[in-house]
């Protein structure tokens, strides 16, 4: 089946053909760096950065653009109540989101251009819409007049006197339409500027993209991304800028991703359940959070965040890295094992892993779906790597070799095996934990009292040490060496999370 992606501008699913054969041109919306980020942006950019990963796997050659918006009236206003320069402040902020988005294994796009650096293109976009009769100048300010673009309303679906009676726009009584959007802003004390055709000013929110897309992609180009929270105004706004300057249609496919809400409520700093990427990863990996956020929906669609389901997600990765470290250490056991030439056990999960991965994925990017084959996989793993006559372990090793490189293979897309197993079980174990307010210092304290009892033959104390540790939530694991581990008490996952049918989200 050939890749088919859902389209917000035609509401339907469609196979996706490339402008050129064999390459891709995307931009996606990046963040306005007026704070920290949240987790609405982690959703966002783990869905893109797994769109990106999977174009590259199917064989494109992918230039991906993502933006800065640095320039901007909430970057202005935190800065002035800081004392800052807005710049620096916009760059304070990027640095935390690189060190956010590093955390989360998203990749860098190939080009990553600011409002700051593009005044000149911007500038040549407004005059050439004011050219075109779809822009006027008024007291050094520049608006577009939307009655003059007949397609406005075409990515939202709504007829513009339904958008105008809906819009909530500030009174102005230079708008010749309240619907009219600002492409520059006059100079105002406290704010940045650069000077233009229309007098000192800087520009307004939505032709910052329009200019950057057009200048790095070129007039038209294959796929434009952000959050369905951006399909009206700044999507609209951004196809009636664009097509405006250049004549035609600037955009092939139109994707977006869908929502995250707290406990069933939108995420809001008035609510108190606004939570920044670091506060997350400060309680749990961020491996974690990134598996959470690619597999708990399909990325369009609404995710509902919550602890307990951060919870059972961060059972299911540890469930994964335990796997993997028993895996790894079969395999080393084994490796001076000949290869195995005869039929295999579980042959058909590595035979048919990696089609039945791409069969999902091509269907529009459906991540949970995709999942459902590595699960088998895992399963399969952890039988293979339990084998333990003699006879059987060529083959179950071989078999168990394939399969690993299978799933080695296709985490260029997931991006969610490659930390070592024994490190991340470590960091997990630390952080779960943490979660119960218990401290891993003064569970290893317990443990030494544990063995001590033990090598007393105080059966009951040792007994006692242990109804003590589990009723904190602490599992021990007494190993046949003599040593004891120790977990907190998870769920342990029983397959894979429940995906929703693309089909249920075409309408």
């Amino acid at each position: 089946m050939a890749l088919r992606l859902h389209d917000t501008l035609t509401g339907e699913k469609r196979e996706f053909e490339p402008l050129e054969p064999g390459k891709v041109k995307m931009y996606v919306c990046g963040v306005t760096p007026y704070d920290k980020s949240h987790l609405g942006h982690a959703r966002c950019y783990v869905a893109w950065d797994v769109v990106y990963r999977y174009l590259k796997f199917a064989g494109y050659e992918v230039t991906y653009v993502r933006n800065f918006t640095d320039v901007d009236d909430k970057i202005i206003k935190r800065a002035n109540e800081r004392g800052m320069d807005p710049l620096a402040l916009a760059q304070e902020n990027i640095d935390f989101f690189y060190a956010d988005m590093d955390a989360l294994g998203i990749a860098r796009p190939d080009l990553e251009p600011r409002v700051s650096g593009t005044i000149d293109e911007i500038i040549a976009m407004v005059q050439r819409l004011i050219d075109n009769g779809l822009a006027y100048a008024v007291d050094g300010d520049v608006y577009y007049a939307v009655d003059a673009f007949s397609d406005y309303g075409k990515l939202s679906k709504r007829p513009l006197d339904d958008l105008r009676a809906g819009a909530r726009v500030e009174i102005n009584e230079a708008k010749r339409n309240p619907m009219d959007f600002a492409l520059w802003k006059s100079a105002k004390p406290g704010e940045p500027t650069w000077d233009s055709p229309w007098g000192p000013g800087r520009p307004g929110w939505h032709i910052e993209c329009s200019a950057m897309s057009t200048t790095h992609l070129g007039d038209t180009f294959d796929i434009h991304g952000g959050g369905r929270d951006l399909i009206f105004p700044h999507h609209e706004n951004e196809i009636a800028q664009s097509e405006g300057a250049v004549g035609h249609a600037c955009v092939n496919y139109w994707l977006h991703n869908g929502f995250i809400n707290i406990d069933d409520e939108k995420m809001s700093k008035s609510l108190g359940n606004f939570f920044t990427i670091s506060d997350v990863c400060a309680r749990y990996t961020p491996t974690t959070l990134r598996y959470f956020l690619m597999t708990a929906r399909h990325y369009r669609g609404p995710i509902n965040f919550s602890d307990a389901m951060l919870e059972e997600a961060a059972g299911r990765v540890a469930y994964i890295y335990e796997t993997l470290l028993t895996v790894k250490a079969f395999l080393r056991e084994t490796a001076d094992l000949p290869h195995f030439t005869g039929p295999l056990p579980h042959g058909e999960v590595a035979e048919g892993l990696a089609a039945k991965f791409v069969e999902a994925m091509d269907d529009d990017f459906s991540v949970p779906r995709a999942m459902d084959p590595i699960w088998e996989a895992l399963r399969a793993l952890n039988e293979l790597a339990s084998t333990r006559k003699a006879a059987r372990k060529p083959a179950a090793a071989t078999a168990a070799g394939l399969i690993m490189a299978a799933i080695e293979t296709l985490d260029a897309v997931l991006n969610l095996f490659g930390h070592d197993p024994e490190a991340y079980l470590a960091e997990h174990r630390a952080l779960a934990a943490s979660r119960r307010d218990l401290a891993p210092a003064w569970i290893e304290e317990r443990l030494e009292a544990r063995r001590a009892a033990r090598a007393a033959r105080l059966w009951a104390e040792a007994d006692g040490i242990r109804d003590e540790l589990a009723a904190c939530g602490v599992v021990l694991m007494d190993r046949g060496n003599g040593s004891t581990d120790w977990a907190i008490e998870e769920k342990a996952p029983e397959g894979a999370l429940d995906d929703v049918d693309a089909g249920d989200l075409d309408a």
